[in-house]
């Protein structure tokens, strides 16, 4: 995600939008397109001069059927993209709920089980935001052994692996009676909801927009593209040019951010910084417990900074 003010100095956002990987390869298609429109146009002006009596309506009929399956493209990746913030958002409210229950019924001497608590929730968010990119990182744990390392590789799932180590630590302490039947019953919802969210965003990572459906659209907009400088050449000319260019950059614009938001677990520009707010979660579950780690301090964020 890109660190920017709403609504404050649009210009300025402007100077930085060259920033976005997609913004980089939107630029580069379209001059890419305004170069083949370029040749067209001194071949048609120059090299081999002719009448070209294509009407433009046709050419506004297609770009009207573009537009709507523009809108509906980015509609639907919008959806998965806020759905993924949505789901990440439950998960810290479930995880404080979770230390906040831990907290208040735990008795005040169990230092050692509220750490265990703290760090297994803090690893579960850590490993949840890497399995949903290229694969859990047993590495970037805190807190482990040797030997929990060893255990943790072995696993396929490691958040389901160590969502279950949670629910066993509180089975424990209901069968040392250190909690009571309402306690564990208390704390089921916000134990299950962990896996619930791990779920809900495996789904909507592995779930893309039907392949057909993504190359169709991509083609119609090459092809639209690349069939209006006959349209446009007779009445426009020269001005040809930049005319397709800024088309075709509006339409394949719509099209990779759409791509690239439909995936929102990912490290381009425009994703969810789960890291953050996982390490967030680590911050606050080890705070509400009162139990010490080692503090990273807050990092600085800057405007137009990428944040993961």
């Amino acid at each position: 995600m890109i660190i920017y003010e709403s609504n404050k100095n649009f210009l300025r956002d402007i100077t930085h939008l060259t920033r976005s990987w997609t913004m980089q390869r939107v630029m580069r298609a379209a001059l890419g397109v305004g170069a083949v429109t370029a040749v067209f146009t001194v071949a048609f002006e120059e090299i081999w001069p002719m009448e070209i009596n294509v009407p433009s309506s046709i050419f506004s009929l297609l770009g009207i059927v573009l537009s709507i399956l523009l809108v509906f493209r980015t509609n639907t990746a919008y959806d998965r993209w806020w759905e993924g913030r949505k789901q990440w958002g439950a998960l810290v409210n479930n995880c404080r709920n979770l230390a906040v229950a831990v907290q208040t019924t735990l008795p005040p001497e169990e230092v050692k089980a509220r750490f265990e608590i703290a760090v297994l929730i803090s690893n579960f968010c850590i490993t949840l935001k890497e399995h949903l990119r290229t694969g859990a990182k047993v590495e970037e744990l805190i807190f482990v052994s040797h030997d929990e390392i060893e255990k943790y590789s072995q696993r396929t799932h490691l958040p389901s692996y160590i969502a279950s180590l949670i629910h066993q630590k509180v089975q424990d302490y209901y069968r040392s009676e250190t909690i009571t039947g309402t306690d564990m019953r208390n704390m089921k919802p916000h134990l299950q909801a962990l896996l619930d969210v791990a779920g809900a965003c495996e789904r909507i990572k592995k779930t893309p927009i039907p392949f057909s459906y993504s190359v169709y659209i991509k083609l119609l907009i090459l092809g639209y593209s690349l069939m209006l400088p006959f349209g446009l050449i007779r009445d426009f000319g020269y001005f040809t040019i930049p005319l397709v260019t800024f088309i075709f950059f509006t339409f394949i614009g719509i099209e990779m951010m759409a791509a690239e938001i439909e995936d929102p677990f990912g490290l381009d520009c425009n994703d969810l910084p789960t890291g953050d707010i996982a390490h967030t979660i680590r911050n606050n579950v080890f705070e509400i417990l009162e139990v010490t780690h080692v503090h990273q301090p807050e990092r600085e964020e800057k405007l137009y900074q990428k944040v993961f």
